[in-house]
């Protein structure tokens, strides 16, 4: 099942207040990135998180979910109806998440 446009509109205003949030369509769902990092995406109209430490300590309580067959697990988050701390969850993960990787020359 694919994400709706509806699901991440929302959650991108959810996030409207932090600087340099984006995103990109993969394969129906949506990555999301904080100032050129992915911090997680939306999978089946859920919003998953890279489970750093930041994260497990933020959404001690959260379940481990994978976005698709064959993913790595990540973080379910629930409260996305709060903004400040969805936004303070994604400021507090900042630091931990890695570097994204450049695409290799041919």
């Amino acid at each position: 099942m694919a994400s709706s446009k509806e699901y991440l509109q929302f959650i991108l205003g959810q996030l409207a207040e932090l600087e340099e949030i984006s995103y990109r369509a993969m394969m129906g769902e949506f990555i999301i990135y904080y100032r050129g990092k992915i911090v997680g995406g939306i999978y089946d109209d859920r919003l998953l998180v890279k489970p750093v430490k930041a994260a497990l300590s933020y959404l001690w309580e959260a379940s481990y979910e994978l976005p698709y067959e064959g993913a790595k697990e990540m973080l379910l988050v629930d409260e996305v109806d709060d903004k400040e701390f969805l936004q303070g969850l994604f400021v507090a993960m900042y630091e931990e998440l890695p570097e994204v990787k450049g695409k290799k020359k041919k």
